[in-house]
């Protein structure tokens, strides 16, 4: 089995890119295994009310997710792959980090954002976070 971790975001064109890079990794698409991850910083999100808060743990319900999530789901089922959602609170990095440990990713695929100059020179800050303390190897799709 190989794993994949893809940390999602709000935009359905980054969950979409980083969903076909996946498809297109080599193997035999019944053997990935790819977790979607969205985290938050906050315990409420635009995409999240406070009905679908599950207050007693911290983590919002696992059957609502930014819209971009269902985006990369669909497209990665649809190839075959075995597809898990998963939400979380925290620090983003941090959050990816312990979520690729946990899991044993075997590939980290990420989009980064570009940012004006006065930003960072070329990754956002969650982006180079993940890069500058993985372990694991990063396939990172810059916006076009």
């Amino acid at each position: 089995m190989y794993t994949a971790l893809v940390p999602v975001d709000e935009s359905e064109t980054r969950a979409r890119r980083a969903a076909n890079v996946v498809t297109s990794l080599p193997g035999k698409s019944d053997e990935l295994n790819v977790v979607l991850l969205s985290v938050s910083e906050k315990k409420q999100q635009p995409w999240f009310t406070e009905a679908e808060i599950n207050t007693t743990e911290g983590q919002p319900d696992q059957s609502v997710a930014p819209e971009s999530v269902d985006v990369a789901y669909e497209i990665l089922e649809n190839h075959g792959a075995s597809v898990e959602k998963r939400y979380e609170y925290g620090d983003p990095p941090k959050r990816i980090l312990a979520v690729a440990e946990e899991i044993v990713a075997d590939v980290i695929v990420m989009c980064s954002r570009r940012q004006s100059p006065t930003g960072k020179a070329l990754f956002g800050s969650v982006t180079q976070s993940v890069m500058l303390e993985s372990q694991r190897p990063i396939v990172l799709l810059m916006d076009e």
